[in-house]
């Protein structure tokens, strides 16, 4: 019988320094202790999920007390510690300080990984993709730890535990990812394997703060109070499920996470806080059966696919003309083009769009959003 996956879920008020130190190791115990997962003069990577480099306010990363906290723990058990990411935009080093947590690494004395060097590493026992090229510090690990945090998403509906190691491949490659695998059943099969490869020893959730709505990058804050702690990351995540009233069957990630042997939400037991003192059902996620991207029919019928699936539109009041869209847009030719020298917002040729949102993704300005047309909206009725 399949050891039950645990998932510790621990209490946390705010960013208070000494209660979320306390938190962090309150959860972290609760799995056996740092000294489970890290021996003395291992070299643990700590990969905080940065998507870019914003004040921790917007709650777009976890919060650099959080990152502290577990750096601290690490170290206390002897490991030699580096962190990294590889951000949606812009260099790592950048990313990391705009987002708090170059200051906190550097008091701690954390040394900044390598995470714009390429590395390719085999994977024959992957599912769908049999080679990955990751970034120089994970392959340089001994073992990694997974920080994320609790958002929305266009894609996967949630962004969590298993999507997080995406940032272990670096800068412009993940777009090609992108124009590769342009649904989200590929997409997220993609992750699965990427997490097998890689095999994280421990996945922490940053809760405390939540992001709702518009995620992964311009929804709104949700206090939830809580810190999410697990070896198993589709049992993290199927948990983060329970906590936003979401059906775990829409996670496509999760789906697969389960069938491809990452891990499991079936017969979960959860340490610690008990759940419901943490369950938000009017949590503003897509719960909608339909699914969030085009389908590999419809990839070859731009007309049905135009008609039915949902699709970035911007905000033309909101929009400053920045180009970051057209900068981020895997797909070839762009999605999106521009109109009249700039004097007005990009325009998208739904014709060439895949329907990845890395467009709606890496908005500066929350000028992005994701509709369904009329008819996509009349058949999930």
């Amino acid at each position: 019988m399949e050891p039950s996956p645990k998932v510790a879920l621990v209490y946390c008020e705010d960013y208070q320094p000494e209660a979320v130190r306390r938190a962090i190791k309150a959860g972290i115990d609760l799995l056996g202790g740092a000294a489970q997962f890290v021996r003395p003069s291992e070299k643990i990577l700590v990969k905080p999920n940065v998507l870019v480099g914003e004040n921790p306010e917007k709650c777009i990363g976890p919060h650099p007390l959080v990152f502290q906290a577990v750096l601290e723990q690490l170290q206390a058990a002897g490991a030699q510690v580096s962190f990294g990411d590889s951000p949606g935009f812009g260099s790592p080093r950048a990313g990391m300080r705009q987002a708090g947590l170059l200051t906190v690494a550097d008091q701690l004395g954390v040394p900044l990984a390598d995470f714009e060097t390429p590395v390719t590493r085999a994977f024959p026992g992957g599912n769908l993709i049999k080679q990955f090229s990751l970034a120089k510090g994970v392959v340089e690990c001994d073992g990694l730890v997974s920080l994320s945090k609790l958002k929305s998403h266009a894609l996967t509906r949630i962004t969590g535990a298993i999507k997080n190691q995406f940032g272990c491949i670096p800068g412009v490659l993940k777009a090609e990812f992108h124009s590769r695998l342009p649904t989200a059943d590929l997409f997220s099969k993609m992750l699965v394997d990427l997490n097998l490869l890689i095999r994280p020893r421990l996945y922490i959730m940053d809760g405390i703060v939540a992001m709702e709505g518009n995620g992964p990058r311009n929804g709104t804050p949700r206090p939830m109070h809580v810190l999410l702690f697990s070896t198993d990351p589709v049992a993290l995540d199927a948990t983060v499920c329970r906590l936003v009233n979401l059906d775990e069957k829409l996670v496509e990630p999760l789906v697969y996470g389960n069938q491809f042997g990452l891990g499991s939400s079936k017969n979960m037991t959860l340490l610690g806080d008990p759940i419901e003192r943490f369950i938000v059902p009017d949590f503003n996620v897509n719960r909608s059966h339909a699914s969030t991207s085009t389908n590999i029919g419809m990839l070859t019928n731009p007309i049905v696919r135009n008609l039915f699936t949902p699709r970035p539109v911007i905000n033309a009041e909101a929009c400053t003309r920045c180009g970051r869209c057209e900068q981020v847009c895997p797909a070839q030719p762009k999605a999106l083009t521009w109109a009249n020298g700039k004097k007005q917002p990009p325009v998208y040729n739904y014709d060439h769009c895949i329907r990845c949102y890395c467009c709606q993704e890496l908005c500066p300005h929350e000028a992005i959003t994701v509709k369904t047309p009329l008819l996509g909206r009349l058949l999930r009725r």
